[in-house]
């Protein structure tokens, strides 16, 4: 007897779903990351403490996917990862621990988000765990000394005087924030112990133009972070005699820079300092300037001093090179060049070894052997001027304590190498000539040797070399081929 077995149409509909059901959750899980609300308002790193931790859960995402924090202060166009560490994970939640770049510029209206790295279907971002909050890196977190640790100024009638931040010195010992070129500052008008400071409007620089009398101060910005970074108080008064102080740029200004520069002179007066950049650059009347910026002079007239400031403006051009000064190649790469100008109708110059290179007259070189590179940019209407960038290129570097014995100039690398280790200033490299003529004696030889015509005549030249360094003396010839 057989027996039949058969399923009703609702029980095989349901088997399908599930099936579907089934497939649909492997193959189409969303992903998701969600954050929890930080632990802080705000970071304060610095060198006693620059560790914060991130809590979210997330769904969807594979094994190997790697989770990282990002900073911005204009809607993540601009970027700033955090060094992330996992500190622990339970599959759909992971707190991570994370510093901040000690280079960081600060600011208070930073965002932070978690973002994801790592697997094959793109980058997924949070929404923000936190916006426009304050995050700072304290690179400076001591006193420092302004105006040479004098507490006391005077300035004349009518003028002004230049407090400036003092940089680093022995004698008196002075730790300067000026060594951090991308921190700002806050000068203040101090009102005594019943009044709030008076934070001077405007004032961001590490020098600051005292016009009224008072006892002024500076602090290094962290915003609402607290600063430990601050200078002495100076009291300034103001004396009669004297006189404002004015200084006059002899092109004029804006001033055609033609490669002299313009001479800037001040108000008569006993002794003078110029600083530009909170950087003393000059003690006489008179200097010489050749770059745009803001230049103080600080004048003393016998009883008081007055400081003069000028915006200097070239109408010259302005150019950048996108290439570091040293590159390496290696055998058969090749590096492209360019040149980035608004000069007016600029012509290109370059130069390999000293040498100008035949039909290089664009804004790009496509460079494929190593050698000293030079370009040259010009602008022969307008403001006739010109400007210069050198870089060097460099080969493969020599296997350590391996030294040619022979060069090809006709190949991708014509020039006699020598391992990196002998490559500083307390090397001395000598060449020879067969006949005992010295053809080359420097130290702190990079590898760039010949760059003159080599006379082959009949035979292929050879050269001995001496190399003394601090581990000894190493002696040998170099055969030059074609």
């Amino acid at each position: 007897m057989i027996q039949k077995t058969t399923l009703s149409f609702t029980k095989i509909l349901l088997l399908f779903s599930i099936i579907i059901f089934t497939k649909s959750n492997c193959y189409a899980q969303t992903k998701t990351i969600s954050p929890q609300v930080l632990p802080f308002d705000r970071i304060c790193a610095g060198i006693d403490g620059n560790e914060y931790t991130a809590t979210f859960t997330y769904t969807g995402f594979p094994a190997e996917t790697v989770f990282v924090v990002e900073l911005s202060t204009n809607n993540f166009t601009t970027i700033v990862t955090a060094a992330t560490t996992p500190v622990s994970d339970t599959g759909t939640q992971r707190t991570v621990k994370f510093s901040v770049p000690t280079n960081l510029v600060g600011s208070d209206t930073y965002s932070l988000r978690v973002s994801t790295t790592g697997f094959s279907s793109g980058k997924f971002v949070s929404f923000g765990l936190k916006n426009a909050f304050p995050v700072y890196y304290k690179a400076h977190d001591r006193q420092y000394t302004i105006n040479n640790f004098n507490g006391t100024a005077a300035f004349c009638a009518g003028g002004s005087y230049l407090l400036k931040i003092d940089p680093d010195s022995a004698d008196p010992v002075n730790d300067s924030p000026l060594k951090f070129s991308s921190l700002t500052y806050n000068w203040y008008k101090d009102n005594g112990v019943s009044a709030l400071p008076t934070l001077m409007a405007g004032a961001s620089g590490p020098t600051y133009s005292v016009t009224a009398p008072g006892v002024y101060y500076v602090e290094t910005n962290y915003g609402t972070c607290t600063s430990g970074s601050y200078s002495n108080r100076v009291t300034v008064s103001s004396s009669g005699g004297g006189s404002a102080v004015t200084i006059d740029s002899s092109l004029g200004n804006p001033f055609c820079s033609n490669g002299d520069g313009t001479v800037l002179t001040a108000t008569s007066g006993n002794s003078y300092v110029w600083t530009k950049d909170g950087k003393q650059i000059g003690t006489t009347r008179s200097i010489n300037a050749k770059e745009s910026g803001v230049y103080n002079v600080e004048v003393d007239f016998g009883g008081c001093k007055a400081s003069g400031s000028i915006n200097l403006q070239s109408n010259g051009f302005t150019a950048s090179i996108d290439v570091a000064e040293t590159t390496s190649i290696n055998e058969g790469e090749t590096l492209n060049v360019s040149v980035t100008t608004d000069a007016a109708n600029p012509t290109f110059e370059w130069f390999l070894n000293g040498n100008a290179i035949s039909g290089a007259a664009s804004n790009s070189y496509l460079v494929a052997v190593p050698g000293n590179y030079r370009v040259k940019i010009s602008q022969a209407t307008g403001c006739i001027s010109s400007q210069e960038f050198n870089f060097r290129v460099t080969g493969p570097s020599q296997p350590s304590s391996v030294i040619q014995n022979i060069i090809k100039l006709s190949g991708l690398n014509p020039y006699w190498n020598i391992p990196d280790e002998y490559k500083n200033a307390n090397t001395k490299v000598i060449i020879l000539s067969s006949n005992g003529e010295k053809v080359l004696d420097v130290v702190n030889y990079q590898g760039d040797w010949p760059q003159t015509a080599i006379d082959f005549k009949n035979v292929n030249p050879v050269y001995y070399y001496v190399i003394q360094s601090d581990t000894g003396e190493k002696k040998g010839s170099i055969t030059v081929i074609k």
